[in-house]
């Protein structure tokens, strides 16, 4: 069986989760979604954003929505916030781009969500590796990251 960070992380708290493989390489949320049996909303992604300060947070956000550059903002109460680059978001998170994930992290990030991920109780997040998922319950996420929940999009 395939590991990761993220699956060795979601051992070690004893957290149900089921790793999707995707035969071929996904080219949209929407093929994900179908190929792991979800609607496009229940796929989880994690956004990093580089701060004013140069620090990075996690923002996930479900499905194909578009963060709110204002709103996020507000939020974090800073005037500047830019999308991480490919480099940095390997550095800041272990992972590549299209794999990033919330848990597994070589350090703790703030981690931000969007409400929306309430909607649904099974959600999927990034794996660690290309190409796969990891199928979850929405509420062992929300129980061991304590992301802060606002509205995002």
């Amino acid at each position: 069986m395939t590991t990761t960070p993220v699956t060795r992380t979601l051992d070690s708290l004893n957290i149900p989760y089921r790793l999707h493989m995707h035969a071929t390489p996904l080219l949209s949320i929407e093929q994900a979604a179908s190929e792991r049996g979800l609607v496009p909303q229940q796929i989880v992604r994690t956004l990093v954003f580089r701060l004013e300060n140069g620090s990075c947070i996690l923002v996930l956000m479900p499905g194909p929505g578009k963060v709110n550059w204002p709103k996020l903002r507000h939020h974090l109460g800073v005037s500047r916030i830019t999308t991480a680059e490919a480099d940095e978001v390997l550095e800041v998170t272990g992972y590549e781009t299209g794999a990033v994930s919330p848990f597994g992290l070589p350090e703790p990030l703030r981690i931000l969500a969007d409400r929306r991920i309430m909607d649904h109780e099974t959600i999927s997040i990034g794996a660690g590796i290309r190409n796969a998922g990891i199928i979850l319950q929405r509420e062992d996420l929300i129980t061991s990251l304590q992301p802060e929940l606002g509205s995002f999009s």
